[in-house]
């Protein structure tokens, strides 16, 4: 009996994934199809079913995590998660339209010291400019502000609001110098 079993563990060889090497998906090269569980330099992203070499799959990609056996049921859920990964990806990007067109629609008034010449004594940054916002409920980052250089006089000024690759416009920006007297205490 030992020895059938000898000669039956031979012939069916069990892989690192506990199937049997006969039923992986062969790729149109010869290779081996796997699905990529995690992003993996120089091969894929997270979510390709990518053709690799026998031993490269089993002494690296499946013992490490990285990628998985690629059956048609790992096909079709990655299917459907991409699926539902572009339908968010694509209603985000909708909110992110109407909230510009918000914005440009939109001025911002910044009070600040200043001389008589109209010079800031300091300078009117991102961050400020994202507060001002913030108090007429639009909420955008600071980081999502782009200023050409640090606003350091009274006047009008266009800034460049830029909420997505595609998505940016233009945002008017008032620097006003601060009402009352400064020198009363």
């Amino acid at each position: 009996m030992a020895q059938s079993f000898a000669a039956l563990s031979r012939n069916k060889t069990v892989n690192a994934t506990g199937s049997h090497a006969g039923q992986l998906p062969k790729g149109e090269r010869g290779g081996i199809e796997l699905l990529l569980v995690h992003n993996v330099e120089h091969l894929g992203k997270q979510g390709e079913v990518v053709e690799v070499k026998r031993g490269y799959a089993f002494n690296y990609l499946l013992p490490q995590g990285l990628a998985t056996v690629a059956t048609e049921h790992h096909k079709r859920m990655v299917a459907k998660h991409k699926a539902k990964l572009e339908e968010i990806a694509r209603e985000r990007l909708a909110g992110l339209r109407s909230l510009l067109e918000e914005l440009v629609r939109t001025s911002v008034t910044i009070e600040a010291n200043a001389n008589d010449e109209g010079h800031l004594y300091g300078s009117v940054t991102s961050v400020e400019i994202a507060r001002a916002l913030k108090q007429q409920d639009l909420v955008i980052s600071s980081d999502n502000i782009i200023l050409q250089g640090p606003l350091k006089e009274v006047g009008l000024y266009t800034v460049r609001v830029r909420l997505a690759a595609d998505v940016e416009g233009d945002l008017k920006v008032w620097v006003v110098p601060t009402s009352g007297d400064s020198t009363a205490k």
